[in-house]
């Protein structure tokens, strides 16, 4: 598109009727009609606690705990500081994009297609909705094995039942229901973990019944010490301990910062609320991994027998541990609650997330269409049950056999979410190029600091992070097939989509839109094929920067925002 189109397609006659019925894209027509819209149902503090509902999951109550076990606790401490790192540039780059164009019914998919490629754009969008739609059926699972700590009378598949027909319901009524489900789910989440934090801090001092101070004792040289050495001894088995807690952190946070971005298109007055739900989202996730993190570092050591237990309940919560060394009873219950709410709540994220990545997917003619169908509340009822149903994957850790596959499916689902940061970090850069190129830079309604600096070296440190993720398996004692497909088959499987995409596309391109007099000339034919296969992205001067951008100008004029009559109300505008 050149800069004429642009201006042509970001005009208006009926500015009102434009917010609500068009979009478009490099990909194509998005049609946005009213039996297809989305309801902008979600305040800012449902779209922060829906992200840092997705964030905070089993990983860090329980999770947490595997990687203390493998690396020690200095590793895990500087592993999850060093990934808080990059959520922050991820969260910025989509943050700057998503609210400068917060349209309804566009997901992450639609912007890497719009400022980078269609074809780049439809390995994205599967990668994406595969791996939300696997988290949920992970988070379901997950669930069902906590209320198993309480009784084993009820079988394991009755409670993925169970969990998922809530989830269910609660993304299917009205997303605004689902907004307030997840406010309240996330905000019990984030109490437990807070409270955790202050337990563990009295510990540290000396509060507990049991063991008087215990500062950094557990880091002391041999007792076990800070540093865990793995699989080689010295320095570098320390430097291996430090990027082994690095890959696994990442675990915990992957598709997270994405759900703030999935939700612009359904948020109230989305120029002011995602800024503020994106800034927030990064510094409340320091305080709960950093502190707790180094708490669960303090209060167990690594070598505790309770840590390698296999259990994925509170039993083998490090936080659980280290309360009963204290001599601290009754906690494993709360706690064992609050891990059971981390996993609905999860659980709940993740399948909002999926459905409407496959919901703009459908809009953006890279899904069946059938799947954009939405109801008179604005939900996309066809994505959300297609998503839910792939989420039932979860009844494969019925069996044993099957649990086996499921794992299997869960760990690839894990380095999809490091290829898709990749992906927003190169979008952001060609967001950014083309926005330059236009002079349009001063216009961005949100940016925010070290860019594009930050986004380029993370770019590098995620690409390398992607490539080494399974390099353990490369030592011979550590061999294995399973690990080694686990950890690496998710690339040849993106680059697989990447390329039968494009090699639909090109084949399009020569047959459908080129005249050949009614001729074969293999030839021409083929020249044009390869020209437009080997063609990588928009050139810089066709990128669409102006498409959508005068409906949202409106759309936030037309916002008032709320102002604090009291104290209390300007501690809740501040904290929610």
């Amino acid at each position: 598109m050149g800069s004429g189109s642009m201006v042509e397609k970001g005009s208006l006659e009926e500015p009102n009727d434009a917010i609500t019925k068009t979009v478009s894209s490099g990909v194509g027509e998005v049609d946005l009609d009213s039996s297809q819209q989305l309801e902008r149902g979600l305040k800012s503090r449902h779209i922060q606690f829906l992200a840092l509902g997705g964030a905070i999951g089993t990983g860090l109550f329980v999770g947490s705990g595997v990687i203390l076990s493998t690396v020690g606790p200095a590793p895990l401490f500087m592993g999850y500081c060093t990934m808080m790192f990059v959520v922050w540039v991820v969260m910025n780059n989509l943050a700057e994009i998503v609210t400068y164009l917060p349209m309804r019914g566009i997901s992450l998919p639609y912007f890497v297609g719009r400022f980078v490629d269609p074809s780049l754009a439809f390995a994205d969008g599967w990668n994406y909705w595969y791996a939300y739609a696997i988290l949920v059926a992970a988070e379901v699972t997950a669930g069902a094995i906590v209320l198993q700590y309480w009784t084993t009378a009820v079988p394991v598949a009755v409670w993925i039942a169970i969990i998922l027909v809530v989830i269910l319901l609660l993304n299917i009524i009205a997303v605004d229901i689902f907004g307030e489900a997840e406010f309240w789910f996330a905000s019990i989440k984030l109490i437990s973990i807070t409270g955790l934090i202050i337990l563990s801090i009295v510990l540290f001092f000396g509060g507990g019944p049991d063991q008087g101070r215990i500062g950094f004792r557990y880091w002391e040289p041999n007792n076990p010490g800070a540093f865990n050495p793995y699989l080689v001894d010295g320095s570098t088995g320390r430097f291996l301990a430090y990027w082994t807690a690095f890959v696994r952190a990442g675990f915990a946070f992957i598709t997270s910062p994405e759900l703030i971005a999935l939700a612009a298109g359904e948020t109230v007055a989305p120029r002011r609320n995602i800024p503020k739900a994106a800034k927030r989202y990064v510094w409340r996730l320091a305080i709960f991994y950093g502190l707790g993190s180094l708490s669960i570092g303090v209060i167990v050591p690594f070598n505790d027998s309770q840590l390698l237990s296999g259990e994925s309940n509170a039993s083998a919560s490090p936080f659980v541990i280290g309360i009963q060394r204290a001599g601290i009873p009754v906690l494993n219950h709360i706690i064992n609650a609050a891990i059971l709410t981390s996993a609905w709540s999860a659980g709940n994220a993740f399948l909002y997330s999926g459905s409407r990545v496959l919901y703009s997917m459908a809009l953006n003619k890279q899904a069946p269409k059938f799947f954009s169908s939405t109801s008179k509340k604005g939900v996309p009822w066809a994505a959300v049950m297609a998503t839910w149903l792939f989420g039932c994957l979860g009844f494969l850790n019925v069996s044993n056999s099957g649990a086996q596959v499921f794992n299997w499916f869960s760990n690839i689902s894990t380095i999809s979410g490091y290829i898709a940061w990749i992906v927003v970090m190169i979008t952001y850069l060609r967001f950014r190029k083309a926005m330059s190129f236009n002079g349009m830079m001063n216009v961005l309604p949100f940016r925010t600091p070290l860019q594009p600096y930050a986004t380029q070296f993370t770019l590098f440190l995620i690409t390398v992070l992607t490539l080494t993720n399974g390099f353990q398996v490369f030592f011979p004692d550590n061999w294995s097939v399973s690990d080694f497909l686990a950890a690496y088959i998710t690339i040849p499987i993106f680059f697989g989509l990447y390329l039968g995409h494009k090699i639909w596309m090109s084949t399009y391109h020569v047959v459908k839109e080129r005249s050949w007099d009614g001729q074969l000339q293999a030839g021409p034919m083929a020249k044009a094929w390869v020209g437009h296969f080997m063609k990588f992205g928009h050139k810089v001067q066709d990128i669409d920067c102006l498409t959508g951008k005068r409906e949202m100008d409106e759309l936030e004029a037309m916002d008032v925002p709320p102002v604090a009559k009291n104290w209390l109300e300007k501690f809740w505008f501040w904290l929610a």
